[in-house]
């Protein structure tokens, strides 16, 4: 069964076509990647799955159930999160501190409750610092708890983000470039907790530059040029593809930063 479903969806921009007819599913545990040249409508895409853009045309349906322009933190309260390409991180916060804000959306009580730390409060917070430290030890960052988030590495700052978003406790997630800026150790970190996630049965739509990941880590593999679906399949099946290789394997930009989308 599909966890998400894109079907046919589209937007345009100033008269300009950014995203047409682009359709496809994502099944529980599965690693879902959409790649393309700069451009290509990848993180406009993004954008209309995860709330941020309204479709013109098509509609984003979770679990069966439409959520087409389903504002993005009520998406994240029936399971779907997103990173970002740019950080976005409390770098004055500690790396915990980042983590449990991820839960107030989750675990959030009544507001007088939380005002006057009443004991449901202080249960809540309890479980929500037990439950970031738990993350924390998913994504290998269990000994920088403390730190200053700002004081992390790059490829240690993405894995926090992702921690975040777990925080959540998601469905589907939706990582936009997590390697992006990552040296190749923090790339192989980012890939095995990927594959890591997507084996606790997580739906994973994946953009992401480095073509080496993508066609190591993705069950299924999306093509977009030009804000259109050139082709779709298995990592082996699209590399070999005559379109995907003209529009962008074969152009040199494969291990370059793809940073518009």
């Amino acid at each position: 069964m599909n966890l998400l479903e894109v079907k046919g969806i589209g937007i345009s921009f100033g008269g300009v076509r950014a995203v047409q007819d682009v359709g496809f599913a994502v099944k529980p545990g599965e690693i879902v990647s959409v790649i393309g040249p700069n451009g290509a409508g990848k993180t406009t895409l993004f954008n209309m799955i995860s709330g941020i853009y309204r479709p013109e045309t098509g509609s984003v349906m979770l679990d069966g159930q439409d959520v087409t322009a389903t504002e993005p933190h009520r998406l994240a309260r029936m399971g779907l999160t997103r990173t970002f390409q740019n950080l976005q991180i409390f770098q004055e916060m500690t790396v915990l501190e980042n983590v449990m804000a991820g839960y107030h959306l989750q675990e959030r009580g009544p507001l007088l409750a939380d005002l006057l730390a009443l004991p449901g409060s202080r249960r809540r917070a309890a479980a929500a610092r037990e439950g970031a430290l738990a993350l924390l030890e998913k994504v290998g960052l269990g000994r920088a708890a403390g730190e200053a988030a700002g004081n992390l590495s790059y490829g240690a700052l993405k894995r926090l983000e992702i921690a975040r978003a777990l925080a959540l406790k998601p469905r589907v997630m939706l990582l936009d470039e997590p390697a992006a800026g990552c040296n190749a150790v923090e790339t192989e970190e980012i890939d095995a907790l990927i594959a890591e996630l997507a084996a606790s049965g997580i739906a994973i739509l994946l953009v992401e530059h480095d073509m080496k990941m993508v066609m190591r880590i993705s069950n299924h593999i999306v093509v977009l040029d030009h804000g259109e679906k050139i082709a779709e399949g298995a990592p082996a099946e699209v590399s070999q593809n005559p379109d995907v290789i003209a529009a962008y394997l074969g152009t040199g930009e494969g291990e370059a930063a793809d940073a518009d989308g």
